[in-house]
């Protein structure tokens, strides 16, 4: 099997460490010496740490399993649910330590770098945009009452989804989670 390029390496290890760290306690020296390579090395692929962190947020959004929300093979509010418990597993799987991507960047950066604020708008409209079709389809089809507006709900959702990242980070016991899956698929979409 043929070794991953330099610019491969470096992208994979800045991918766990802003994951693990976060944006600001990620510097080019940790990501690089993760990446085992050197640090100017970093400068021959990237033109800064800001133009890396919009390629980890790609990868990040491509992680997510977008495209199932859109599986016309399966019920969408079962897509919805289903998309959520794969983000929540994901999280418990590595002991809450790691957040969502786009929250983490929009919490450190997105304030001060606007090509890190613009790229995570982005990839929250993207998400959204997803959600609300599987939203969309769930009111056509009679399981989700039309009485919201579709969009709405979908920003919602993520907002709120965010939120619960939050709290079971502090928590980490599943009761965030919990309280999302509930007035998520119990009270707002039925």
């Amino acid at each position: 099997m043929p070794r991953p390029s330099v610019r491969e390496q470096i992208v994979d290890a800045a991918y766990e460490q802003f994951h693990k760290h976060g944006y600001n306690a990620a510097g080019v020296k940790l990501i690089t010496d993760s990446a085992g390579v050197p640090k100017g090395s970093f400068y021959n692929h990237f033109e800064s740490k800001e133009a890396l962190a919009l390629v980890v947020m790609d990868r990040y959004g491509e992680s997510r399993h977008l495209e199932t929300l859109a599986d016309k093979k399966v019920a969408p509010l079962t897509r919805l649910r289903d998309h959520f418990e794969f983000l929540a597993k994901d999280i418990v799987e590595f002991d809450y330590e790691r957040g969502c991507v786009y929250g983490n960047f929009s919490v450190e950066a997105a304030d001060h770098i606007p090509a890190i604020r613009e790229g995570v708008q982005d990839g929250f409209d993207h998400w959204a945009g997803a959600i609300t079709a599987a939203i969309r389809e769930a009111q056509e089809d009679g399981s989700v009452t039309p009485a919201q507006d579709a969009a709405t709900l979908g920003r919602f959702l993520v907002n709120a989804w965010e939120g619960a990242i939050v709290g079971e980070r502090a928590a980490k016991d599943g009761s965030s989670f919990q309280a999302f899956f509930t007035v998520a698929f119990d009270v707002l979409l039925h």
